[in-house]
């Protein structure tokens, strides 16, 4: 079984940095994609970031404009989501997520989930 963790989740002002965490268990990283995917109260599921590491491809959300930085370390199986100038927009609960083969947009094609870390923004 696969059981993803996300952390590093909190309260910012607008401008502030954060660095979200995703620990994954009973994962092994080979051709496989984990991303990042938000969702704000009221609106829907978002993808954020993701990262295919048979490639090293990376696929990002137009919106982030340079702010954010995927990363993942392999031998730890950890994923990373650096951040930065965060803006009340960012606020939202941040999902790690995690499927076969390459990247994609959509939620539906991630058959592993996390519980979710909130982001909250303030002006």
């Amino acid at each position: 079984q696969v059981q993803l963790v996300e952390s590093g989740g909190g309260s910012v002002q607008a401008g502030g940095s954060l660095r979200l965490s995703c620990a994954a268990s009973g994962y092994t990283y080979s051709r496989n994609c984990m991303g990042w995917f938000r969702q704000a109260p009221g609106k829907e599921r978002e993808g954020v970031a993701a990262i295919y590491d048979g490639t090293g491809i990376i696929i990002m959300v137009d919106s982030a404009n340079g702010r954010f930085t995927i990363s993942q370390d392999i031998g730890k199986n950890m994923l990373f989501l650096q951040i930065n100038s965060l803006k009340p927009e960012d606020t939202a609960m941040y999902y790690c997520a995690a499927k076969a083969g390459g990247c994609s947009w959509s939620g539906a094609d991630f058959a592993f989930w996390g519980q979710g870390t909130q982001v909250t923004v303030s002006s």
